[in-house]
């Protein structure tokens, strides 16, 4: 009985100790210095190829290094991609034999010239009134055909919203073209398009600790630091989207366990911390980073998106996307008893959020890869406005939902729990 309390003893005691040192290493006081860097005005909103999404990668790079965070690959931590990015300068554009206006027209491709008619051997994706477009046209957007998508001029406004996910693509030879007209079943149509292409560079930046006895099985944290930069003005005249909960809250997150784990310096699997780019035009800072990677050797991946506003629970408590996907959900609960926190399964299934973040990619391969988010999606004020700013943030409970990422992570960074994978034939 002696032994058996003791060991009891010496068990509490070395959870206090592990405890006090958690609340020692994630301090609000830094977690808001971090926040409040990466959202303040001096980011410029860090827009994909802006100079403040480069100010931004610097920041993140510099932290990791300084933390004793190695590169995943070479000398840097900057993990560098290509982009080619198409501007619609010209177009003559006929449908039904009706003319079309260059503004009723997108494209998605990397070549300067581009013909469409009914014998180019395109796809062609009708969206008639009353239909969700978004839902039709998302999976041609970044698919590899030929596709010509003509929807009907009722769908103006939502066309518009398109435009974040045509203005960049990785290099590949198919082009996607989107028509607005009201003649969407025409079978007759003949487009010849003129681009002005760029290629651009952009830049995720990942940080790794390699593990101590199994390093070949990675653990990924990730969050995009990427946001809208300048939008729509508020009427004080605010235009600055400076994206505090979207996603400088996730990114925070990420760099705060980076350091937590270099403290604890006792991972089994090798860790990968990383900050995505261009989530908000597509995901392609994401797509990029999964394709380096072996999804088989992914044990799990914890992507965190706007995390600094209480959920619809309240304090201590955030939702995971895709919950029922795997058992990755019940471990993290378990990890936690005894705790105040609770993770809940995703509130919101109608928003698709599984398949809307930068988690998508590797669940799309079988990674027990989750969002872990406390946006309420239904009633979030301030997603995608100018008034998404530091001020607006609970930095107490960011804090706290950064502690319990840290502790419900623990058996599977230290090798002794490892989540069932997705069923990828039951993905859409």
């Amino acid at each position: 009985m002696r032994t058996s309390l003791l060991c009891c003893l010496v068990l509490l005691l070395l959870q206090a100790a592990s405890a006090q040192r958690l609340n020692r290493i994630i301090k609000e006081k830094t977690v808001a210095k971090i926040e409040a860097t990466l959202a303040s005005d001096a980011m410029e909103g860090r827009a994909t190829f802006s100079p403040g999404i480069d100010r931004a990668a610097n920041y993140i790079a510099h932290y990791f290094k300084r933390n004793g965070i190695m590169p995943l690959d070479g000398n840097s931590h900057l993990q560098q991609f290509e982009m080619i990015k198409g501007q619609l300068t010209n177009a003559t554009a006929m449908v039904g034999g009706q003319t079309l206006a260059l503004e009723n027209l997108q494209c998605i491709s990397t070549k300067g010239s581009i013909t469409v008619n009914q014998d180019s051997g395109y796809k062609i994706v009708r969206i008639n009134k009353g239909e969700n477009m978004l839902q039709i046209a998302r999976p041609y957007l970044n698919g590899k055909q030929n596709v010509l998508i003509l929807a009907d001029t009722s769908f103006a406004p939502t066309f518009k919203q398109l435009r974040r996910f045509l203005g960049a693509r990785f290099p590949q030879n198919n082009s996607v073209v989107v028509a607005l007209t009201p003649l969407v079943a025409a079978e007759t149509f003949s487009f010849n398009l003129t681009q002005q292409i760029t290629v651009q560079k952009l830049a995720n930046v990942v940080g790794v600790i390699e593990g101590k006895t199994k390093p070949n099985e990675y653990v990924v944290f990730s969050g995009h630091y990427d946001h809208l930069g300048y939008g729509k003005a508020t009427a004080d005249g605010d235009s600055l989207y400076n994206g505090a909960n979207d996603d400088a809250a996730g990114t925070t997150a990420v760099m705060m366990l980076a350091r937590y784990f270099k403290k604890m310096n006792n991972n089994a699997r090798t860790l990968i911390f990383a900050a995505f780019t261009a989530e908000e035009i597509g995901g392609f800072g994401s797509r990029y980073f999964s394709e380096q990677l072996k999804p088989e050797q992914v044990m799990a991946m914890f992507n965190i998106e706007m995390i600094g506003t209480d959920s619809k629970w309240g304090n201590n408590s955030a939702y995971i996307t895709g919950y029922e996907k795997t058992d990755m959900g019940k471990i993290l609960e378990r990890n936690l008893e005894g705790t105040d926190f609770k993770f809940y399964a995703d509130p919101y299934p109608q928003q698709q959020l599984f398949y809307r973040s930068d988690n998508a990619t590797l669940a799309r391969l079988g990674v027990p890869a989750h969002t872990i988010s406390t946006s309420k999606m239904d009633s979030e004020k301030y997603y995608h406005t100018a008034d998404d700013e530091f001020g607006t943030l609970n930095m107490k409970n960011m804090t706290e939902i950064i502690k319990a990422i840290a502790l419900s992570s623990r058996s599977i960074v230290m090798g002794t729990d490892t989540p069932t994978r997705v069923d990828v034939k039951q993905l859409r």
